[in-house]
């Protein structure tokens, strides 16, 4: 029996949320003088806010 489903059509049903993910970087300056960077990925509802990123 053939497949009727692909992948791609299982992915596509998937997608009901809203929003934006943004990738959030920050820098640290450690005690020796060297920056270390940590980062993550935020959702948020609209582009405009991401000014008020914490």
């Amino acid at each position: 029996m053939a497949k009727v489903q692909s992948f791609a059509d299982k992915a596509k049903k998937k997608r009901t949320e809203v929003g934006v993910n943004v990738k959030v970087v920050r820098g640290m300056k450690t005690e020796k003088g060297s920056f270390k960077f940590t980062e993550k990925f935020v959702r948020i509802d609209d582009v405009a806010k991401v000014t008020e990123i914490k």
